[in-house]
């Protein structure tokens, strides 16, 4: 009985703070200045609780629910991941007018020349039916002068463990891009003073792409790997969107000949 009465008093509260609310609107065109500038702090502080009291039920409501990182993965697979930023909301969701070298989540730094940056970054929340992962990541590109565009991706210390040139990189992706754009694929591995490089274009098919990194083709130093990331490459990214839907990563070892 004490909740059931508790929760009519909420309704009753709530009713009356959208009529304050909505008589508060109708007068801001004749209100008194001094009252209005108070109106105005109060309102953009309830708003910014609303707006997160909205992303966070979004988060937990809408599909793909946020949890285990699932995905399908190859058969004898070692070490798979999906990147935080696919997997988890961010503190921050996004960055206008994004400078080189910058950061969003825990893996993933955006990269470029421009003198005068207009790209943004955000993380969107995914609710397609055929989405996996709960989150993605837009970047808008408007006006570019720089030479390049890339996306770095820093692969965790466990994606280096025990790896050998019998290994295959695999790295599984649903991109969208609003206008037709070339995309590559880089991965570094660095051992001791030395990083190798192997590249790829990346073929989009209903905006899904799959790529193979054969480690067999490098020079890698197995004793002394350090570090593994990839970075995406994009060819003349202006006046584009590029949606990443879900990144994910897998390693297994190449069958015996």
């Amino acid at each position: 009985m004490r909740q059931r009465r508790t929760g009519l008093i909420e309704k009753l509260l709530a009713q009356r703070v959208r009529a304050f609310w909505s008589r508060a609107a109708n007068a801001a065109g004749t209100a008194d200045l001094a009252l209005l500038l108070k109106q105005r702090e109060a309102a953009r502080i309830l708003r910014h609780k609303l707006d997160e009291l909205i992303y966070k039920a979004d988060s937990r409501l809408v599909l793909p629910h946020i949890g285990p990182s699932v995905f399908p993965k190859p058969v004898g697979t070692d070490w798979s991941w999906r990147p935080q930023l696919w997997q988890r909301a961010l503190a921050s969701k996004g960055v206008s007018a994004v400078d080189n070298n910058t950061m969003l989540g825990n893996a993933v730094t955006i990269f470029h020349d421009c003198q005068i940056s207009e790209l943004t970054l955000r993380q969107l929340r995914n609710t397609r039916e055929e989405d996996l992962a709960p989150f993605g990541l837009c970047m808008d590109v408007f006006k570019f002068d720089g030479t390049f565009l890339s996306l770095a991706l820093a692969l965790p210390p466990k994606s280096c463990k025990n790896l050998t040139r019998r290994h295959l990189l695999r790295m599984d992706a649903v991109i969208e891009t609003e206008s037709p754009l070339k995309i590559f694929a880089r991965l570094n591995v660095r051992h001791g003073p030395n990083t190798e490089q192997i590249a790829c274009e990346l073929l989009l098919n209903d905006g899904k792409t799959m790529v193979e990194f054969d480690l067999a083709y490098s020079n890698l130093n197995e004793k002394r790997v350090e570090s593994m990331w990839i970075d995406l490459i994009f060819e003349r990214p202006k006046m584009n969107q590029v949606t990443l839907r879900d990144m994910t990563f897998s390693r297994n070892l190449r069958a015996e000949v």
